[in-house]
């Protein structure tokens, strides 16, 4: 940036030294910077998709935070970290904003080894609040004098962790911890319960509030007197306050200062809160409210439709792929089909109606459905407890989320075999979202519980089979696995099945074991091995948890196994077979390729065929196997 900038010049995002040059500009050019931010964010996300309406709504609170904070000594942790977008860019990562989400790019989420401003990776909900405690108290021990900032969106806040943390770190007044609320009264889907009622009930104290910081303003110009009468009636402001709002609010009652709500597409009311709550040098609460989509019609319109999305159009804001054609709304429709016919089906969401088809359902039989907002935990047990009743609910999550439920699965459900039926999405790769959303530990997790039964169909027909089985035949936790995205086929309805199927060659001594939508990676490798005269045959599991007790005999004829699947190596049913073969003497050659750690942003394909995943990968390592005796 040049030295001495007029502060009537124009300047660009492209030569400044983000962020420490932020404080050398007026609001005026600050406001431009934000139209200029959110001109990035929609061609960015118009190309490599991702998470546009939170983002726009969050680029003046963000351009605030770090004119006013000093990252990386003051340490940002946001919450979820889908909102994070202004910040990359604002924190020297303009020139690479481009690759967001991509294969080699930069995540979508914040990630420390890719930032040092980046201070904790983020990808799931309401945990800032803990994040932010911990790192205030570490700085406490340290001797530092910086400030540790959580910034949690509202539907965050129906999450039971962040009531946790807020009783937790209220009770220490000596932490510089700021908890900032980007309130845009809306989650993933809308807000429900108590807590969207409540804060609805603050925002109406804003006329208060603003009289309030008329008046403190005009008490410190008053030369001499004005401060110490500022603090003289600091006991008849408590007063007068109490009078006007009846009570105090909860974030008081749970030891923070409460600043707000103030507008958070107005620099100036921004930076006044943010100075405000750093002179306190204790735990405060800003309470900010945005507009989602803010400055983009079609995401102001849509905000929930527009939280997470795929490339689209920026003219018509008409995504390119139709969401009709996902496993996610296959498997909405078919609740309502079944649930016609049943008054006990109950359906259950985190916060996540849409993204799990459950729209459907929630239209059709509103009584039977229930949003409990971004609250996992609560979702499993109460799902036991409609259980416990005679009721059938189905809880449908992505698998990453369900990761955050293992306790109340176990003891909650499948200790008391209740039958609770999880319709269990985003399984396996995601791609784009990266570590944080890839489905691969849900097999692991659900698997170590007893009295559980997993199943993981190929396609839409076989998935509709297994809801039905996983509804009226199972007993106990039950769950029904699926991919992100559409159906890929190239075998026939002759496949299908809800147990376990040999599709067999004639003299073959290889097998091909699999399961979900490996299949038809697996159907298509088979063939091209055939064609070359290479004869496989292939297992495909539907049922893939409890396995057959026979299933070890019949697969310990062949000289050769290759277990093909989508999940952890560590705790999935490749290992659990291997272990059978093992406890049988198998003496043949048998490996597994599944995924080993936490798999990075790409495309799904990319992601897989890094993995072996692809029917080109297994064809290549069945070749060269068989070619090697034994050895990839």
């Amino acid at each position: 940036m040049k030295d001495n900038i007029n502060n009537n010049d124009k300047v660009t995002l492209e030569e400044l030294e983000l962020p420490q040059d932020l404080k050398k500009l007026t609001l005026n050019q600050c406001s431009a910077l934000c139209k200029e931010i959110r001109n990035v964010l929609i061609s960015t996300v118009s190309k490599t998709g991702g998470h546009l309406a939170s983002n726009l709504g969050a680029v003046e609170l963000t351009m605030a935070i770090h004119r006013n904070f000093n990252s990386p000594e003051d340490k940002i942790v946001w919450d979820v970290g889908h909102q994070a977008y202004t910040h990359k860019i604002l924190t020297g990562r303009l020139d690479r904003f481009s690759t967001l989400r991509q294969e080699g790019g930069i995540s979508g989420f914040p990630k420390p080894e890719e930032s040092e401003h980046d201070t904790f990776i983020s990808g799931h909900s309401s945990t800032s609040v803990s994040v932010a405690c911990g790192i205030a108290e570490a700085m406490k021990l340290q001797g530092k004098d910086n400030y540790a900032v959580a910034v949690i969106g509202d539907g965050a806040m129906s999450g039971g962790m962040f009531y946790e943390a807020m009783n937790n770190c209220g009770r220490d007044k000596q932490r510089n911890l700021i908890v900032i609320l980007n309130d845009n009264n809306m989650s993933i889907s809308k807000s429900v319960g108590s807590v969207s009622k409540y804060l609805t009930s603050l925002r109406n104290t804003e006329k208060y509030l603003h009289t309030k910081r008329a008046v403190e303003r005009g008490l410190e110009r008053i030369p001499l007197v004005g401060t110490s009468v500022a603090k003289g009636i600091k006991n008849v402001k408590d007063s007068v306050k109490s009078n006007i709002l009846e009570q105090s609010t909860m974030f008081e009652d749970m030891g923070f200062i409460y600043l707000g709500p103030v507008n958070g597409h107005s620099l100036s009311e921004l930076e006044e809160v943010i100075h405000m709550a750093k002179s306190y040098h204790q735990p405060v609460f800003i309470h900010v409210k945005t507009v989602k989509g803010k400055g983009y019609i079609p995401a102001e319109q849509n905000p929930g439709e527009y939280h997470g999305i795929s490339k689209f159009d920026i003219a018509t804001g008409n995504p390119e792929v139709a969401p009709a054609d996902s496993y996610s709304t296959v498997f909405g429709k078919e609740l309502v089909r079944l649930a016609e016919k049943d008054d006990r089906l109950c359906a259950i969401t985190a916060a996540m109606k849409y993204g799990t088809g459950l729209q459907f359902f929630h239209f059709k039989y509103p009584d039977r459905f229930f949003d409990v907002g971004i609250a996992e935990q609560h979702a499993v047990t109460f799902a036991g407890g409609l259980a416990s009743m005679g009721m059938i609910p189905v809880f449908a999550v992505y698998s990453t989320f369900l990761q955050r439920a293992y306790d109340q699965l176990v003891h909650d459900v499948a200790i008391g075999k209740l039958h609770v039926v999880l319709g269990v999405d985003r399984a396996g790769i995601v791609g784009e979202d990266g570590e944080t959303h890839q489905g691969l530990l849900d097999v692991p997790m659900l698997t170590s519980i007893p009295n559980t039964v997993v199943f993981s169909p190929s396609c839409y027909s076989e998935m509709k089979m297994c809801m039905k089985k996983a509804i009226y035949d199972e007993k106990g936790l039950t769950a029904v696995r699926y991919p992100r995205g559409a159906e890929k086929v190239d075998f026939s309805e002759f496949h299908l099945t809800t147990e376990h199927l040999f599709i067999r060659e004639e003299d073959s001594d290889i097998l091909i074991i699999t399961y979900g939508r490996l299949y038809n990676e697996a159907y298509k490798a088979q063939q091209a091995l055939k064609a070359e005269g290479i004869k496989c045959d292939i297992l495909k599991l539907t049922r893939i948890f409890p396995l057959d007790d026979d299933l070890g005999d019949e697969i310990s004829g062949y000289k050769r196994i290759i277990f093909f699947e989508e999940s952890e190596g560590e705790g999935s049913i490749s290992e659990k077979v291997g272990d059978i073969l093992s406890e049988l003497g198998y003496c043949g050659d048998y490996s597994r390729i599944t995924a080993h750690g936490f798999v990075k942003q790409a495309s799904v394909r990319s992601c897989l065929e890094k993995l072996g995943l692809t029917d080109v990968k297994m064809a290549d390592y069945i070749r060269n196997r068989s070619k090697n005796n034994g050895k990839a």
